[in-house]
């Protein structure tokens, strides 16, 4: 029985891991090993020698998949990135928008608020594995983050009849 039960919850963490289309690839992999695996990466961005590839899951999906590869196009790391740990690792002030993209990919959505003259990206997640949530992320007119908010997602939202 105890293996059993061991079973189970090796399989789910390794699913936890698991980017689209099942088991995470390989560090080392090529980029064209990638690719078909994984199919095309919804986007792609420079950073220093290093390349990034973004696997979202769409605008209703709670997963971006991060591919970082090497100079020489080998996969260095690949990760969930739209998880309550790396929302908490941004930095007010410091980040912007090109940091925010880099780290979790497109948002679904953009909202401005020409009020206050703020921006927002708005990522689908699920806030620490469990509750069905949107992280705003807000800018100022510079381009830096001006602060995190989050709450529940209301496409996800069971309807209350009153």
């Amino acid at each position: 029985m105890k293996k059993m039960v061991a079973i189970a919850i090796s399989s789910l963490l390794l699913g936890a891991c698991a980017g689209p289309g099942g088991a995470p690839p390989p560090l080392g992999a090529s980029a064209a090993e990638l690719q078909s695996r994984l199919g095309r990466p919804s986007a792609s961005y420079r950073e220093g020698d290093a390349t990034l590839l973004e696997y979202a899951t769409g605008p209703s999906g709670q997963a971006t998949y991060m591919a970082r590869l090497d100079a020489d196009g080998r996969l260095l790391s690949y990760e969930q990135v739209l998880s309550s740990e790396k929302f908490a690792a941004v930095k007010i002030g410091r980040d912007n928008r090109d940091s925010i993209l880099h780290t979790f990919g497109q948002p679904f959505a953009r909202q401005r608020y020409p009020f206050n003259h703020l921006e927002a990206w708005l990522y689908r997640y699920k806030e620490q594995g469990v509750w069905n949530s949107i992280m705003y992320v807000q800018f100022n007119p510079d381009g830096s983050v001006n602060s995190l908010l989050n709450g529940p997602d209301p496409e996800r939202e069971p309807r209350r009849s009153h």
